[in-house]
């Protein structure tokens, strides 16, 4: 029986087809299906009428079974994620390496930045993986965590597709041989993003304003410095990352401007989670965990009256910069 879908991909022609559904391409070419240039303004179905009969008894494929197939595909690559909005995340505590309780119940609503210090040890980590994972008490730590203030779906724990939490690590180690462009360009149309073109200009626009040196669109990712490369992913998971949660590990040794990171990601509605040690990042955030011996010992609520500190802090902050820039550009400090 013929369903809408398929009605649907029957009538489209084969340039809109490709243009909406980008993986099509590699549907075709999975069965040998070559498109030229005459070919993309048949209907989907003309085109299959005009595969000849040797064409497909030969690559053992009949016209229905494509159709149904690409229908298939495109409804399960489509499938509605609306209910896979994160609005918040609660953390109710477990127990520090020593077995005594965290005595806490964090809330955590998308738009927040919430820093984590603590020791090299202490357990950030360990808290990451906990959130990541949806901790259900299963965990060493013995947290809970709640989505939405609800028990999490099963897709959150055990479906690749759906991640809740990006990581952007210290070390950003590109090994793929493709350029910045082609590189963002093929997540774009891996996200079935619509008019993937102007996410790859959004995405190289705000990795450019974040970075500290410019870099071009024909750059290779593995010559990007690591200050670069962190400022490619911070714009990649604020345009087209689908986890609701970004965690940065250590932003202000990336020689990126951290305070545009920041503002980028909260404007994109993310949760952020970052693991810091720069004072100036600790006063932009909403909340501040402290972590020790594995456990939350306390959870900082950023008043005014500290962030007050902030202009003489971004003030030192200029003045060392200011100090790096002259030794990059080889003048003395004098």
């Amino acid at each position: 029986m013929q369903t809408a879908a398929v009605s649907k991909l029957e009538n489209m022609k084969i340039e809109e087809l490709l243009n909406i559904y980008p993986f099509a391409k590699d549907f075709f070419d999975s069965f040998g299906l070559e498109i030229f240039d005459d070919d993309l303004e048949k209907s989907f179905s003309k085109y299959l009428e005009s595969l000849s009969e040797d064409f497909l008894e030969e690559n053992a494929i009949d016209r229905d079974s494509l159709v149904n197939s690409l229908a298939d595909l495109v409804e399960t690559m489509e499938e509605d994620e609306s209910s896979a909005d994160v609005e918040s995340i609660t953390i109710y505590g477990g127990k520090d390496k020593n077995g005594r309780d965290e005595n806490i119940n964090l809330h955590i609503r998308k738009g927040e930045v919430v820093c984590i210090v603590g020791p090299t040890g202490s357990g950030k980590s360990r808290l990451l993986a906990d959130i990541e994972w949806v901790a259900q008490k299963d965990t060493p730590t013995q947290r809970l965590v709640l989505i939405n203030g609800a028990k999490p779906d099963k897709k959150w724990r055990f479906s690749i597709e759906y991640k809740l939490v990006a990581q952007l690590s210290q070390n950003m180690n590109f090994v793929m041989d493709l350029t910045v462009e082609e590189f963002v360009k093929m997540h774009a149309e891996s996200r079935l993003v619509e008019r993937p073109d102007e996410k790859v200009d959004e995405v190289f626009k705000l990795a450019n304003e974040l970075a500290g040196e410019r870099f071009d669109r024909d750059t290779q990712i593995t010559s990007l410095s690591g200050g670069q490369s962190r400022a490619l992913m911070i714009a990649d998971a604020a345009v087209l990352s689908k986890s609701p949660i970004v965690l940065i590990d250590e932003i202000e040794n990336a020689g990126i401007d951290r305070r545009k990171a920041l503002n980028l990601l909260v404007k994109k509605e993310k949760i952020v989670l970052m693991a810091t040690h720069d004072p100036i990042l600790a006063l932009l955030g909403d909340k501040r965990l402290v972590i020790k011996n594995g456990g939350i010992c306390k959870v900082i609520e950023v008043e005014e009256e500290e962030r007050s500190l902030l202009p003489k802090l971004q003030e030192i902050d200029d003045k060392l910069l200011e100090y790096r820039n002259k030794l990059r550009n080889g003048e003395t400090l004098s």
